[in-house]
């Protein structure tokens, strides 16, 4: 487990020069380094015999780009959701819409009111994409540790329902080859696809929601897919996402 924070000065509001702008920057540089100890110390404090080994990595730089350059040293990474929306400062906040899609690793979005994860209910927003299929694969530990997994597409249309529904029983008997019981479902058809999904899920009681990420990196929510951009800004369930 790798405890990771950065963040980067902000532009300065100081009128000043020389000897008196250099220590004021000193002076800021000093601020967040301490901020950055007491995050570790609360961090090694949380997980102290919850993971067989920790470390943490901490810089001055921008949060999301240190996080990126960092992910090759992880199999997932865990993120706070965003509930600024496109108003957060990449200089001073993390950005998980930009690093799920830039990580290369899938990225575990967790509401800001989520004290535990039970993993009872896990539930495969299903869409026969790279993305979604990517998704699946790197959720397979969690799968097997939960409960009940269930695999739903969601369809505009009547007629696309038997589609669907062929599509997702062949991944529910793939995931029965990993060890993996799940079922499927093919929800009564809707335009509005991102209030479907999380009626069933709120229906059904689901902890995490498994899905392709669709996006451009650079352009943050205003270019995520509907239910992307639901999932890491406005869910108030887990979430793991994958580019």
């Amino acid at each position: 487990m790798i405890g990771i924070a950065a963040c980067e000065m902000s532009p300065s509001p100081y009128f000043a020069e020389g000897a008196t702008a250099a220590e004021l920057i000193e002076k800021d540089r000093a601020h967040l380094r301490k901020r950055m100890d007491v995050l570790q110390a609360a961090f090694r404090a949380a997980l102290k015999g919850r993971a067989r080994e920790l470390a943490w990595r901490s810089d001055i730089a921008l949060p999301t780009d240190y996080v990126v350059q960092a992910a090759h040293a992880a199999d997932l990474i865990i993120a706070g959701a965003n509930r600024n929306g496109a108003l957060l400062d990449p200089v001073l906040r993390l950005d998980p819409s930009e690093l799920v899609i830039r990580a290369g690793r899938p990225v575990f979005v967790v509401p800001p009111q989520t004290e535990h994860l039970a993993l009872r209910r896990v539930m495969v927003a299903w869409k026969d994409t790279r993305e979604a299929r990517r998704a699946v694969v790197d959720a397979l530990p969690l799968l097997a540790k939960a409960k009940d997994v269930l695999v739903v597409e969601q369809v505009e249309q009547d007629e696309d329902r038997a589609a669907a529904r062929g599509r997702i029983d062949e991944l529910v008997a793939w995931l029965g080859h990993h060890g993996i019981s799940a079922t499927a479902r093919v929800p009564t058809p809707s335009r509005d696809v991102v209030p479907k999904l999380e009626a069933v899920a709120d229906e059904l009681g689901i902890d995490l929601v498994v899905a392709g990420a669709y996006g451009h990196t650079r352009f943050r929510e205003w270019v995520l897919g509907g239910v992307t951009r639901d999932l890491v800004n406005r869910s108030k369930r887990c979430s793991l996402l994958a580019h």
